[in-house]
């Protein structure tokens, strides 16, 4: 028995649909699931026009990938594809349980990785303890710097954020059940609202995370319904992916300062959310608590996993002030699969429960 199995075949499927061949990674225990090989071209002249093609064309592949049997509720996924920006090392397309992200600092910390170790990139120069890696993202492009010895990498990985800034800032909203309430929007290459978890009677740190994703929910939905979200460059950009509950440190401190992060449907970051750190440093920043080089340590109340974050340097993103932001954290691999279709199936494009 241990002969016949030891050679790996894969079991029956469909033949006319690929085997769709996936590394999985995560990072701070936020899941990435990779696509190596199996998923159709994705068309178009541009990433964005190739988010637009996937969703109206090939949304079957996200939920294969992303939806149980193969998948869970909270999976993350990346497509990679060719980018039309001519330094960029590769293009990317964000999957989760609802569709399609513009922004994702914990796979793009992920990627840095997968990118120096399955050859996506140069190879460095003998000696060199730094690769660097240009991902273009749909909200534009961003460079991830992944340690490395020997050409592979080993440790962890920092980026450096598209233009961050915050769209409005003590914003009133109505919370249904909850009555009104001020947050903030920010941009770090997704728009999130960012509220402290105590205006809601909770601590981020210890609360049931159910209670903190029924807040978190009320509040975007709130948002959406009250405010419209607008980025100054591009439509597609233009809507709130979910909100961050904190527990309200904002000013500067070299204690940690936990949060939460709830996007798409009800999905729950067990990171502390790369691009929500790029956000809550924005809107730091822009509040005068945060100057330019000061660290923060930004810990997940899922996992207590670790991200660090600071402000770089000033630019600009439309008429907004803004600024790039580092973002610093450790991905790990977890396996690599071949997933597969059989063609009678019933759930072969996935489900997820209510």
């Amino acid at each position: 028995m241990e002969s016949a199995l030891a050679v790996p075949r894969l079991p029956p499927h469909d033949p006319g649909t690929p085997a769709l061949s996936v590394v999985d990674m995560h990072t701070g225990g936020e899941p990435l699931r990779i696509v190596l090989a199996g998923c159709p071209e994705v068309e178009g002249p541009t990433l964005l026009a190739k988010r637009r093609y996937m969703r109206q064309h090939l949304d079957y592949v996200r939920r294969r990938l992303m939806f149980e049997p193969r998948g869970h509720r909270d999976m993350y996924g990346a497509v990679l594809v060719q980018s039309e920006l001519p330094d960029a090392h590769l293009g990317v397309l964000f999957l989760h349980n609802e569709g399609y992200s513009s922004m994702c600092g914990h796979a793009v910390l992920a990627l840095g990785r997968f990118a120096l170790d399955f050859g996506l990139v140069p190879a460095p120069p003998a000696g060199t303890c730094e690769a660097r890696v240009n991902i273009h993202c749909p909200c534009g492009l961003v460079t991830a710097f992944v340690e490395c010895k020997g050409g592979c990498s080993c440790g962890p990985v920092r980026f450096h954020s598209v233009p961050a800034f915050v769209l409005a800032s003590d914003l009133m909203v109505d919370v249904p059940g909850h009555g009104k309430v001020v947050v903030d929007i920010a941009y770090g290459g997704a728009f999130y609202a960012l509220v402290s978890a105590e205006k809601f009677g909770l601590d981020v740190c210890s609360a049931k995370t159910r209670d903190l994703v029924n807040t978190a929910s009320a509040v975007t939905e709130a948002v959406k319904a009250q405010f419209k979200i607008t980025h100054p460059d591009n439509e597609d950009l233009s809507f709130l992916y979910g909100t961050i509950l904190t527990d309200g440190k904002d000013a500067y401190s070299e204690e940690p300062t936990t949060n939460i992060c709830v996007f798409a449907d009800e999905q729950v970051d067990r990171s502390p959310t790369g691009s929500g750190v790029t956000a809550r440093i924005a809107l730091q920043y822009h509040k005068g608590l945060l100057k330019l080089n000061q660290t923060r340590i930004f810990k997940s109340s899922a996992t207590g996993s670790v991200f660090t974050g600071k402000a770089v340097r000033e630019a600009k993103c439309g008429d907004f002030k803004a600024v790039i932001v580092e973002v610093s954290g450790q991905a790990h691999y977890t396996g690599a699969a071949s997933l597969t279709v059989e063609d009678d199936d019933p759930l072969k494009d996935g489900f997820l429960l209510k």
